[in-house]
Parts: structure tokens; C-alpha cells; sequence
């Protein structure tokens, strides 16, 4: 589908029927930088105006979508070939608005994980629940946008995307729980009994002693299955 041939015969044809620019778009119900866009080829009409267009420059949309006037001879040889182009133009326009659907799951699974990380104290399950929903969204976002690539491949980034998703999400609340001495975001269990509360998560345990108390204290140990015993001994 020529846009510059379609862009000039829409002058052609206006100008034939005296319309300026303004007037054919009062016609249609847009503005004359719409039009102005059709002529100079950098916009197609949408296709709900096709027929109205034709309508006023007195054409077929064959004609329109062929950039000229059609010879009987020729007119059916332009149709088919017309109706591909139009398919292919609109599968094409089709798949920009969900490229960019697909790019809003990204983001906004992005910002839905960094909300969560800042809002919600370490404390509260809520953050790492609001992460795996951003984090979910992030990977269908991810998942949609590479659907084109095949099964395989699209497995492939799938995969490679959720390790290190995780893997930086894990390191960045490692570094959180050693420097600042709070509580993983992401913990398996949490249990508190006699002066210590253990939280246990995938790759190591963390302990802290006397909770908000003047001698609290924090420690990150290998990760393991301490028994209740072993807790309310740990601090002493």
C-alpha cells in the first residue's frame, strides 16, 4: 500500500471537486491536519472513513487504495491485490496497539513491584504479595511480547527472565536484611517464640533477638530447620 500515491491522488481528487483541505475535513469530522497527514502520506485514513471519503472525492475505494483512477480491464486485478494490502495494513496497525498493550503489562508490573518494595513495610506480607503480582504481570508482558518468536524461544526468555527477575529481587532483600536490619520481604514461614523471632526464607535464616528492645540484634545464618527448643534458647 503506497501512502505517498494514495496522498497525492486525495489532493487530486479534492482539488477536482474545489474542496480545500478544511472542507473536506468538516465533511468527515476530523481536523485538516488529519488531512493534511493523508496527503502527505504520513497517515492512512482509518477505515471507518474509506467509504465516506470516496463518497466526497466521488471514488471507489479501490481507487482510493490504489492511488488512481481504474480501467475496467484492470479494476478487478487491483481489487484482490487491494484486499490483501488492507489485511496486512490493518493485522499491522493491529499489532502496534497490542505491542503497546503488551508494554503497559511491563510497566505496569514494574511499577506495581516498586510501590510494593517502598511502601509496605518489610514486616507486612502484603509487599511480597503486591511483588508477585507485579512480577506476574511483568512476565505476561514479557511472555506476549515475544510471542512471535515461537514456543521455544519464547520458553527460553521466559525462563531466563523469571531467574533473574527473582535472582535480583532475592539479592536486592538479602542486601536490605544484612545493612538495615529488617526483615525479608520475601520469607518462607515467620516464627516468633521466646525472645526471638526467626524468619525463615529459601537460601538462609535470619534471627532477631529482643525485638525493639535495647539490646536487639540481628543475625543471618545459613539457611536450616532450627526446632522450637533450639529458638527459645538462641538469644540466651
Amino acid at each position: 500500500m503506497n501512502q505517498d500515491k494514495i496522498g497525492k491522488f486525495i489532493v487530486e481528487c479534492r482539488k477536482k471537486k474545489n474542496m480545500t483541505q478544511q472542507e473536506l475535513a468538516c465533511k468527515l469530522g476530523v481536523s485538516d491536519r488529519t488531512v493534511g497527514n493523508w496527503e502527505n502520506g504520513r497517515n492512512m485514513p482509518d477505515l471507518s472513513l474509506f467509504k465516506p471519503l470516496c463518497v466526497e472525492l466521488d471514488i471507489s475505494i479501490n481507487e482510493l487504495l490504489s492511488g488512481e483512477k481504474l480501467s475496467k480491464e484492470n479494476y478487478q486485478e487491483k481489487l484482490e491485490e487491494n484486499i490483501l494490502e488492507t489485511i496486512n495494513y490493518s493485522n499491522k496497525k493491529i499489532g502496534k496497539y497490542l505491542k503497546f498493550v503488551y508494554l503497559l503489562f511491563i510497566i505496569f508490573g514494574l511499577f506495581i513491584v516498586i510501590t510494593a518494595i517502598t511502601i509496605f513495610p518489610s514486616e507486612s506480607s502484603w509487599g511480597s504479595i503486591y511483588s508477585a503480582i507485579g512480577v506476574m504481570l511483568f512476565l505476561i508482558g514479557i511472555g506476549l511480547n515475544f510471542k512471535h518468536l515461537g514456543l521455544l524461544k519464547q520458553s527460553i526468555i521466559l525462563v531466563v527472565t523469571v531467574v533473574v527477575t527473582l535472582s535480583i529481587l532475592l539479592f536486592a532483600d538479602y542486601i536490605n536484611v544484612k545493612n538495615n536490619n529488617e526483615a525479608p520481604r520475601f520469607r518462607l514461614t515467620t516464627t516468633t517464640t521466646g525472645d526471638v523471632i526467626y524468619y525463615n526464607t529459601l537460601f538462609y535464616d535470619v534471627y532477631r533477638c529482643y525485638a525493639d528492645e535495647d539490646n536487639e540484634y540481628w543475625k543471618i545464618e545459613k539457611n536450616g530447620s532450627p526446632t522450637i527448643e533450639e529458638l527459645i534458647d538462641y538469644c540466651k
